[in-house]
């Protein structure tokens, strides 16, 4: 994809942030590896590419701290847990959200999708916002094995054989009904359902509630 000067630029930003942050856990070369396979993951699904420069540092940096903890160059301070579904739009995104909500830095959250969607279904950031929970600013993505690797909990929601499956990685999943194509009032039934399994899910982690 042929971006603006002005968002090239931004890129280029984007990336020396994400080196400067990781300069000391790995080599020059490893960062801007996965600098670049980030963002032709996400030009390849992008329509509008003013938000490149932010989903590419957010998305690289996610994998390189995942991949940080699986090497071992990070000290692991809190739970990882990873949502999963088909576009990442929906259900994933609000698990996410209220895992956020609730234990703050305590857990570190990650989430992604087999086949991502373009954007947020409007009516699950609608149904978030009614709660209190903003997840306007989040967008979907592809997950990654260093980011599945990483996790002491993989919850999936939806996506089969899709999902990825690492021995070692804890995986547990959650039926719930998908919100796409649901108006606001259909879908708050599920952000609850959604809230209460999440809230199970830190009790079991031993990862104390607020919110």
């Amino acid at each position: 994809m042929e971006l603006n000067a002005e968002t090239g630029l931004l890129v280029k930003q984007a990336a020396a942030r994400v080196h400067e942050r990781f300069a000391g856990t790995f080599s020059a070369e490893t960062i801007e590896r996965f600098i670049d396979d980030s963002r032709e993951r996400l030009e390849a699904r992008a329509t509008v590419t003013s938000w490149l420069p932010i989903l590419i540092e957010r998305f690289a940096t996610d994998r390189l701290r995942a991949l940080a903890h699986v090497e071992g160059k990070a000290t692991r301070e809190a739970p990882v847990v990873v949502f999963l579904c088909v576009h990442n739009a929906g259900r994933s995104q609000m698990a996410a959200g209220w895992t956020r909500h609730l234990a703050g830095r305590r857990v570190e959250v990650f989430s992604g999708g087999s086949d991502p969607a373009n954007e947020v279904n409007p009516a699950a950031v609608a149904a978030m916002a009614a709660a209190g929970v903003d997840i306007s600013t989040e967008h979907p993505q592809p997950w990654t094995d260093e980011i599945v690797r990483a996790a002491d909990v993989v919850v999936t929601m939806g996506c089969g054989d899709a999902c990825p499956l690492f021995p070692g990685v804890k995986y547990e999943d959650w039926e719930l009904a998908d919100p796409a194509g649901l108006a606001v009032t259909d879908v708050l039934p599920i952000r609850d359902d959604i809230r209460r399994r999440v809230e199970d899910l830190l009790g079991r982690l031993g990862v104390e509630v607020s919110g």
